[in-house]
């Protein structure tokens, strides 16, 4: 007994339909030229055939695969669970197909998942966390494969970068504790190391320095809810606690908070003002009412997907070697700094 095939090709369609091979391939192109009776054939056969286009072979065969990876790590915070969101949605809305690596922090993680996506020939890769190799970034730019980093520092010919300005948020921060009358500042920061988080520390310093104001600094563990709990308790057993604390994300604050209002007994804002990063959903939970300041994910994510498909329009790489976009945070008042 013969096997039943069960891949249809587009041959078959064709000989169904009674037209030729490309004729079938123009019937399944938007814009291509073909007559109304015969794409009305076409379509006929291939309903009665049940016959779907190959999108990721006619891909290829344009040298272009559809496929975009996005290189990630901690998916389980909201902030990156948000962003991956958009991203998905608005490539699916361009045509494109996500491919998710998931990774740790390291840059050798990441270097990995960019490999793999030049193992897919992926269009192009969306790198979230660490960064790779500058040999496997130009063996994507050799192979026509576009890069797109978001919160990274990184000039790679054919990129876009994706920046926060950190330094306007942390002169707020810096203002508003000063009005709260906040004399002894801290920053709670994970041991993540990644430029973004590190330049939320380093612009506060500065911000800080520039008011004349001292900051006590720890860093401890994943960035996490967690990690803000044991910052909590080195920040607060000092003998001279802060009495405003500048957390690196709102998942931090949200640790820190609940550690320094149930083992600590302090309240907040009266005792401890705080302030957080990202405005993810919880913030603004009434249990938290964090003042925090909100990243435009959603923008970064349209912004991304928009340049990727004029770059591709474009065909070419050279047309934009590097291009860098750079973000103001908004700062959102809630009820954890005094007089916010």
């Amino acid at each position: 007994m013969q096997n039943e095939k069960t891949v249809i090709s587009a041959q078959d369609v064709a000989d169904r339909a009674g037209v030729s091979r490309s004729a079938v391939s123009r019937a399944f192109t938007p814009g291509a030229s073909v007559s109304a009776t015969t794409r009305a054939r076409v379509m006929k056969a291939a309903e009665e055939l049940g016959y779907h286009v190959n999108h990721l072979a006619r891909g290829l065969v344009r040298n272009r695969s559809g496929i975009v990876c996005l290189i990630v790590s901690e998916l389980a915070t909201p902030y990156r669970a948000s962003l991956v969101r958009w991203l998905t949605q608005f490539l699916q809305e361009a045509g494109k197909v996500a491919m998710l690596i998931n990774t740790d922090r390291s840059d050798n993680s990441v270097s990995g998942a960019l490999q793999q996506a030049i193992n897919f020939r992926a269009d192009a890769s969306i790198i979230l966390s660490g960064m790779p190799d500058s040999a496997i970034t130009r063996q994507c730019y050799k192979h026509g494969q576009r890069i797109i980093l978001i919160n990274r520092d990184e000039a790679v010919p054919g990129s876009l970068c994706i920046n926060l300005d950190s330094a306007a948020a942390a002169a707020t921060a810096v203002m508003a504790f000063a009005r709260a009358g906040c004399r002894r500042l801290a920053f709670a920061n994970s041991l993540a190391g990644t430029p973004s988080l590190m330049k939320r520390e380093s612009d506060f310093l500065t911000a800080a320095q520039a008011a004349g104001l001292p900051v006590m600094v720890e860093r401890f563990g994943t960035t996490s809810y967690e990690s803000g709990q044991i910052l909590a308790h080195r920040l607060l057993t000092r003998p001279q606690r802060p009495d405003a604390i500048f957390c690196v994300t709102d998942l931090v604050a949200c640790g820190l908070m609940d550690e320094a209002r149930h083992r600590f007994g302090l309240r907040v804002p009266q005792d401890l003002c705080l302030i957080g990063f990202d405005n993810i959903a919880q913030a603004g939970w009434s249990s938290y009412h964090l003042t925090t300041f909100a990243q435009p994910v959603e923008q970064f994510a349209r912004d991304a997907v928009d340049w990727l498909m004029q770059a591709e329009r474009e065909e070419s790489l050279e047309v934009q070697q590097h291009d860098t976009r750079l973000y103001q945070p908004d700062v959102v008042w809630r009820g954890s700094v005094r007089g916010g």
